[in-house]
């Protein structure tokens, strides 16, 4: 399966650069958001250091701009452009299945409805321009350091440990009582045993 090829590439590495975007997007909104507050935030969903949601921008990114490198121009405008109907659609998807958004761009100026702003489709055009031209390379160089077969695990552990982070999060964020729905299924297994 990790060596079929998806896109012109194969599925481990745009696994594997999906994992690291996402942590990587992480670590600098993290990091923004902290000099922003002037305490140390967290802006991921989970307890973890991971933003899916930069992990799928990166790598649709780069799958559909890489023909385009070296065409800064056409690089910014549509990098620009996606990444902004992306954050739009992931934004409507948050406020309709979890209630709330979790940015809020209404102290920006032309923005709309607090979901997008000029201001930050300004740096997704940047950002597009970054990952095409330069961090892509480096994320590959990244994950050619290790042999496929460890990199492979790494990128097992590495999801299955965010899928458990996201579960309970969600979990809190339905108020669903984990203890309570383990404890009726046990019962029922025990029921289920005992007939």
């Amino acid at each position: 399966m990790w060596t079929k090829e998806l896109f012109g590439t194969d599925i481990y590495h745009l696994a594997a650069a999906f994992v690291l975007y996402s942590m990587l997007g992480w670590l600098v909104e993290s990091i923004y958001m902290s000099f922003c507050n002037r305490k140390l935030t967290n802006r991921g969903f989970g307890r973890g250091p991971f933003c899916p949601i930069y992990g799928f921008g990166a790598v649709a990114c780069y799958l559909i701009l890489s023909p385009l490198k070296g065409q800064y121009i056409k690089v910014y405008i549509i990098g620009a452009v996606l990444a902004t109907v992306f954050e739009f659609i992931v934004g409507k998807g948050m406020i309709r299945f979890l209630g709330e958004l979790w940015w809020d761009y209404k102290d920006k100026p032309f923005n709309y409805k607090g979901i997008i702003c000029l201001e930050s489709t300004i740096a997704w055009g940047f950002y597009a321009i970054g990952v095409i031209q330069f961090v892509h390379a480096g994320i590959y160089w990244l994950i050619d350091r290790v042999s496929i077969r460890t990199g492979i695990h790494l990128v097992e552990m590495a999801l299955v440990l965010v899928v458990i982070d996201y579960a309970v999060q969600l979990a809190k964020v339905f108020d669903i009582d984990v203890r309570e729905k383990r404890d009726r299924f046990i019962e029922r297994c025990h029921a289920f045993l005992n007939r």
